[in-house]
């Protein structure tokens, strides 16, 4: 006989049909594990009876893996729902400005530099200083006294000595004189978002700024 008949007969001794499938890659689902389990009950030994433990440990065996793909599925749909919405908002702020930690900021043709410092405690003195890309200042602002919270700032491209700069990347600078001690502090740039993208896996979505390139979707501090 073989070895295929012999297979068939076992099956059937089981009162069970055996349906030729493509391979898979060692699953079991719900249908094939109750299956088993009414074969299992039907040909145990009427003398010595699955016991009731081992019958429940099975069932929760079964119960804890499919609940685990189930929660992960879940997982997923819910990661891939906020993704889907992240891109939609981060999509409507093409055109418009955020504020962001960055290393340099930009003068457009015509337009102004400007940001936002948030200052820890009330100052007597808040001054933001401008550097070209090779590090000459450019031009300060002094900006006084100011209280405890965000200040704005605006350069509109004049220099210290009385030119206008070019247009292109600067790098802002910005100290305050709280109590007694000059306190250097990381200020906030405006920035035109020109496109979105998606990152690489696990990199998110990717703003790109007028002429300053890339930005994490998660470091933006403010929409404006």
């Amino acid at each position: 006989m073989s070895a295929m008949n012999t297979d068939n007969d076992i099956y059937a001794s089981l009162g069970l049909t055996r349906t030729l499938q493509p391979e898979k890659k060692g699953d079991l689902g719900q249908d094939d594990f109750l299956k088993l389990m009414v074969t299992q009950l039907k040909n145990q030994d009427p003398f010595k009876p699955m016991e009731n433990g081992d019958f429940l440990a099975q069932i929760a065996q079964f119960s804890s893996v499919t609940g685990i793909k189930e929660l992960n599925q879940s997982f997923a749909d819910l990661s891939a729902s906020m993704a889907s919405s992240q891109a939609m908002q981060a999509g409507s702020l093409v055109g418009r400005g955020v504020l962001a930690s960055l290393d340099y900021g930009m003068l457009p043709t015509g337009g102004s530099l400007s940001g936002e410092i948030n200052l820890p405690a009330s100052s007597t003195g808040v001054s933001v200083t401008i550097e070209d890309i090779s590090g000459a200042v450019v031009r300060e602002l002094h900006l006084g006294p100011q209280p405890a919270g965000p200040v704005q700032f605006s350069w509109d491209g004049l220099a210290d000595d009385g030119d206008f700069a070019q247009p292109g990347a600067y790098r802002v600078k910005a100290e305050a004189i709280i109590g007694d001690q000059t306190t250097a502090l990381e200020p906030l740039i405006s920035a035109i978002v020109s496109s979105v993208s998606v990152g690489a896996a696990g990199e998110g979505l990717m703003l790109n700024l007028e002429g300053l390139g890339p930005l994490p979707f998660a470091d933006v501090a403010k929409i404006q």
